[in-house]
């Protein structure tokens, strides 16, 4: 049986399709959202306390080009196959290049409930990918496309709008308090984010699945190309994921959540960045095939099978 928290995914998603009056609060998910932030940064950043060592340079390199990487692969492939716009495809490109926290927050629970060694640094994993990607895409944008009309957005203030999204910052201040006091000190605080870990990962799972099944209805027939791209490309990342994860000879859980992240697709800092950014891509594409399709994918098949895949190649 699949964890308890995909369950309350599966709800969301019966419920949205269904056409339920069913529906989480703004306000309500919002506070889901960044206690789930900070407490994934919390949780590495306790990890990591007394573990920081400079072997981990080369690996953080490994994942950081990765990220920057996989925009480049992905490019080509919807602007001749799919033939898509250079906006778009860019756009798209970018989105997949960048991480979901939620399918993180979901491989982390998976990890745990099958006793998988999980390194300490994973969490850096999310933080090292969240950005090249999105900056790679918009280089590509203006490189291939109609520069008259780029976006205002300079790489600086690109850089600046994504550092400072509210996701990073939780993240990377979680792992930093995370990171001064372990587990021990400050307990009071950090055991009663980190506990309730899983209860409010399903009660954001709630509402992505409510999300995702906006992005499906009606079901988008003449997307179909698109469609199909969304459910083979994170086979594809996973398993380049899982080769980066065994090469690096990481930790068997460490490889699956690495697998799960670069098979993930972004739908929340990527868009944000994108609308400002490149103005003339169509953010409900990339938004179908990032929410709508590739996170159920990975939420109720994917991490399942990149740790298959990490089995057989070890």
């Amino acid at each position: 049986m699949p964890d308890i928290v995909v369950m309350f995914f599966v709800l969301g998603l019966a419920a949205g399709l269904l056409r339920s009056d069913l529906k989480i609060p703004q306000a309500t998910y919002e506070t889901l959202s960044l206690l789930l932030m900070l407490t994934i940064g919390l949780k590495g950043g306790m990890v990591l306390h007394g573990n920081i060592h400079w072997q981990l340079l080369p690996e953080m390199g490994s994942v950081l080009l990765l990220g920057a990487c996989i925009p480049l692969l992905l490019y080509p492939v919807l602007k001749r196959l799919l033939n898509l716009s250079v906006a778009n495809s860019a756009s798209i490109a970018a989105h997949y290049g960048s991480v979901s926290a939620g399918t993180f927050a979901v491989a982390l629970a998976y990890a745990e409930s099958n006793s998988l060694v999980v390194g300490a640094e994973v969490t850096l994993y999310l933080v090292m990918l969240e950005l090249p990607a999105i900056i790679v895409g918009l280089l590509l944008y203006r490189r291939l496309g109609n520069k008259a009309s780029a976006g205002n957005l300079s790489l600086k203030a690109l850089w600046h709008e994504t550092l400072t999204n509210k996701s990073v910052i939780l993240l990377v201040g979680g792992v930093i308090i995370g990171m001064m006091y372990g587990t021990q000190q400050g307990s009071q605080v950090t055991s009663l984010l980190t506990n309730s870990f899983k209860v409010v990962l399903a009660l954001f799972l709630l509402e992505m699945g409510l999300m995702a099944a906006q992005t499906l209805r009606p079901i988008p027939w003449h997307h179909w190309r698109l469609a199909l791209f969304a459910l083979i490309t994170p086979n594809l990342l996973g398993a380049i994921g899982v080769g980066v994860g065994t090469a690096l000879q990481l930790e068997l859980g460490s490889i699956v959540i690495l697998g799960s992240l670069v098979a993930s697709a972004s739908y929340i800092a990527a868009p944000a960045a994108i609308k400002a950014a490149i103005p003339d891509a169509d953010i409900g594409l990339a938004m179908l095939s990032s929410l709508g399709i590739t996170f159920p994918f990975n939420v109720l098949v994917g991490i399942g099978l990149y740790h298959h895949m990490a089995l057989l190649i070890s």
